[in-house]
């Protein structure tokens, strides 16, 4: 029987003991990697979700009513946590548009005419559920259609006023938004212009399916005017939409609304506001303003990314109004698109708005006519550099109906050349 050599072995273990507490010091040194790696992951995992909620938040305020192609996976972000900041939460955005336009009318003397138009705007994610938003624009502050500046008066400064300032609660689908808001409502410029932006408080819900379609709901409630003393002006307006998944080429989407506008106090409102709508001797309007509204459009992408054709109708009908100039309609047809660098777009609309179909307050500021008007529009859009464009615009108007000796049913010209940079 061998004889064990407890001696060795002892030294065996001795000799061993350092290698395993090199391995324990280098598995602990691991774990820690592992923690800060995780650590990092979790703060990416929150920048990607809070860049996520700022990307859904600029698809609503350009209004696109195409469900967008599906989004390529992401590839990993590799940001160093040192990067992760308090500047990571703050999205700085704006644009600045200078345009020529040129006026011409049968009768009347050719008009030349500059405009110059500046915004910027800025998002702050105070966490992952409230965010603070406001944007400062160029233009008269008394005009919510326009943040255009005439160039004139002797050179005079521009003014500049904040037409954003708002808090937004995200709630995932869900998305709350209070004080001088963006606009919630899918829309055409024959009831909303683009520059208007609402005051009072809003829900913008919009739930994807599976295979790509989404469904849509939007709410407002929107101060129009308080008066201290007499009834306010006010409107409450829902919108619900749909918007189709890929259908081999083909795309559709279909919106419809309803705004019901309660018009207590004008004193608030001045000629600007007021416009083209019909109204009394005391100055209130003639009709109640009870606006359905349906928008459908379809894509068609067959030709490429490049060259989508794009057809947009919408209708209005004013159930409240005391006159049978209650209806407007119209169309865009749009070809090729105008987001990268090369890119073309072709787009020709044609809308009518009768006199009191809409609330000329909020309605389109491209015409000297807000409502009762006929429109042939030909738009010619050109991306020279990324993050320019340049359009041009022919528009061919008149009166629909001839109610005042100041407008006659000869046709009107007004031609644009833009030139926008964004950032």
């Amino acid at each position: 029987m061998s004889r064990v050599r407890w001696p060795g072995i002892v030294a065996g273990v001795l000799a061993a003991s350092p290698v395993v507490a090199q391995q324990d010091a280098a598995s602990e040194a691991l774990l820690e990697q592992i923690d800060a790696l995780r650590a990092e992951q979790a703060q990416i995992a929150q920048m990607q979700q809070r860049v996520d909620e700022r990307l859904r938040a600029l698809e609503e305020q350009l209004r696109t009513t195409v469900a967008g192609p599906a989004p390529a996976s992401r590839a990993p972000l590799v940001i160093s946590p040192d990067i992760v900041s308090e500047s990571s939460k703050l999205v700085v955005a704006g644009d600045l548009r200078l345009r020529s336009q040129g006026d011409y009318a049968e009768g009347a003397r050719d008009r030349f005419s500059a405009q110059a138009r500046g915004r910027i705007g800025a998002t702050y994610s105070v966490s992952d559920t409230i965010t603070l938003g406001a944007r400062l624009v160029t233009g008269d502050p008394d005009d919510p259609n326009s943040t255009d500046v005439q160039l004139s008066n002797f050179d005079d400064d521009l003014q500049v006023s904040l037409d954003q300032a708002y808090v937004q609660v995200n709630l995932g689908d869900l998305r709350l938004f209070g004080g001088k808001i963006p606009q919630p409502f899918t829309r055409t410029e024959l009831v909303w212009d683009g520059d208007v932006n609402p005051q009072g408080v809003s829900a913008v819900y919009r739930h994807r399916l599976d295979g790509g379609a989404s469904l849509r709901a939007n709410g407002l409630f929107f101060i129009v005017d308080e008066d201290a003393i007499g009834a306010d002006s006010t409107m409450v307006g829902a919108q619900i939409g749909y918007d189709s998944p890929a259908m081999g080429p083909f795309r559709f989407d279909v919106s419809a609304a309803y705004y019901d506008y309660t018009l207590g106090s004008v004193v608030g409102g001045d000629a600007g506001d007021f416009r083209t709508n019909l109204r009394n001797a005391d100055g209130s309007y003639v009709s109640d303003f009870d606006l359905g509204d349906v928008i459908v459009g379809a894509t068609w992408s067959g030709a490429g990314d490049r060259w989508p054709i794009r057809l947009t109708a919408d209708y209005v009908h004013n159930f409240g109004a005391e006159t049978s100039q209650d209806t407007g309609y119209g169309m865009d047809l749009a070809f090729g698109r105008a987001s990268k660098q090369h890119d073309w777009r072709l787009t020709y609309g044609y809308f009518l708005a009768e006199t009191d179909a809409v609330l000329a307050a909020f309605s389109n500021d491209n015409l000297a006519l807000a409502t009762n008007y006929e429109l042939h529009a030909l738009t010619l859009d050109y991306v020279p550099l990324p993050k320019t464009l340049i359009s041009a615009i022919w528009y061919h108007y008149r009166p629909h109906e001839t109610v005042s000796p100041a407008f006659t049913d000869d046709w009107i010209e007004r031609v644009r050349l833009a030139f926008l940079v964004s950032f």
